[in-house]
């Protein structure tokens, strides 16, 4: 299932784009408070953009701009929406974005389209390890876009080892829909109870929430953690609720592809200039077919890297690389720049550290702080060494490890009204 669209020529996809593009501007000026003000503010003529270079003429949206006009970003009235999501904003208060019926249809056309990279076709049986429930559009949208390839989804949501395992048993899902650090409970729990996990029917996992990759593509410490003992293929997927669109490694596993058909996509530096070819900057995007709240120039916060070279499977698209991590939470401690991922990427190293959660501070003189919280039966100098070492050999710097009893972390790892691991706390002023 591979749009038409996505193998055309790189003009091709530009003219594409543009067309749409200028629809999406009439509308947004005639039902976007928020984007009819901008417009007339900023003294700007929709008629003149005529390239998607153009584009930069526009201010740019950031997550405050939604937070603090959630409702005026609504071009519908609330009559026609008929489902509500939320994401979390940068000042404490939920987003709330709302769907109507064609931006359904297209949320479902997104996964579907999406999924069938990960090579997930009809007739195949999928295992939902995510929830569907607490107003998280992802399970939704995987969902319904299973449904629309028509494959099989067994709901089971997220947890549970026991009941994950009891549903692979009886209904032989062939993929798995799953945040990939939970992969490694799932073999702890088939060793513990003498289920051979390589004789499963499950043969790939489109995984969630987490990075697979380093920024070269090679598997990172969690990949390479779970496929060194489960013979599984794991495919790695980046989205958002403001997105309402994914980007998803096919078999190449080389970058989620764009779907231009969707979604428009800017890499800008912190002047909101574009980044030049090769270059990490801030994933910025212009939503395509939304109807209830589309974005223009929203600013994601997160740092990655485009690859425009045609992929093998046929698609030329460009891809986004791993994402290198969130631009709010870069971490900058004893002169070196740091992100979550790559701290994540180095517990993941350590089997006997069965849980982690890193923290930061600001300290009494302003700089920033890092506390690795950590669960383990080891406990040793020795151990605590290695640990410090590790970090001091692939990051240049070693933060404070803190030791905590399994059940103490696991009450702020996994708070009973989230639904997602919490590994990262930032509490700087």
């Amino acid at each position: 299932m591979i749009p038409k669209i996505e193998i055309a020529t790189p003009e091709g996809i530009q003219a594409f784009q543009m067309q749409k593009l200028k629809k999406q501007l009439v509308y947004l000026k005639q039902h976007s408070p928020y984007y009819r003000d901008l417009f007339k503010r900023c003294n700007i003529d929709i008629q003149k953009i005529q390239t998607l270079n153009d584009l930069a003429t526009i201010p740019v949206t950031t997550k405050t701009d939604l937070q603090e006009n959630n409702d005026a970003f609504f071009c519908v009235p609330k009559t026609k929406i008929i489902d509500y999501v939320t994401t979390s904003g940068t000042l404490g208060k939920p987003v709330t974005f709302g769907l109507t019926e064609k931006d359904m249809q297209r949320l479902t056309y997104n996964e579907a389209i999406s999924l069938s990279c990960a090579g997930i076709e009809k007739g195949d049986v999928v295992q939902l390890m995510t929830t569907i429930d607490r107003r998280f559009m992802a399970g939704l949208a995987y969902f319904m876009g299973l449904r629309k390839i028509g494959a099989a989804t067994v709901r089971v949501g997220a947890g549970i080892p026991e009941l994950q395992w009891d549903s692979i048993l009886s209904y032989t899902p062939k993929y798995l829909i799953a945040v990939p650090s939970f992969l490694l409970k799932m073999i702890e729990y088939a060793e513990n109870n003498n289920i051979d996990y390589n004789a499963s029917s499950v043969k790939g996992v489109v995984c969630i929430g987490e990075t697979l990759r380093d920024q070269d593509f090679k598997p990172n410490q969690l990949s390479q953690k779970i496929t060194s003992k489960w013979d599984i293929q794991l495919y790695s997927t980046y989205a958002s609720t403001e997105m309402c669109t994914a980007f998803t490694e096919c078999e190449a596993m080389q970058g989620g592809h764009h779907h231009p058909e969707l979604i428009i996509t800017e890499v800008l530096d912190d002047d909101n200039k574009p980044v030049q070819p090769g270059e990490t900057g801030e994933l910025t995007i212009t939503t395509l077919g939304v109807e209830a709240m589309p974005l223009l120039r929203f600013k994601t916060g997160d740092i990655v890297k485009v690859h425009s070279q045609p992929c093998s499977c046929g698609r030329n698209t460009h891809r986004l690389g791993p994402v290198l991590g969130r631009k709010q939470q870069m971490i900058k401690y004893k002169g070196t720049t740091l992100y979550p991922p790559s701290m994540h990427d180095l517990m993941s190293y350590f089997e006997n550290i069965d849980l982690h959660q890193i923290v930061i501070t600001t300290n009494n003189i302003g700089t920033d702080e890092i506390v690795i919280k950590i669960a383990t039966l080891d406990t040793s100098d020795e151990f605590m060494d290695t640990i410090k070492d590790h970090f001091r050999a692939k990051l240049r710097v070693t933060p404070k490890i803190e030791i905590l009893p399994q059940e103490e972390l696991e009450k702020t790892v996994f708070p009973p009204m989230s639904r997602k691991p919490v590994t990262f706390i930032d509490k700087r002023k």
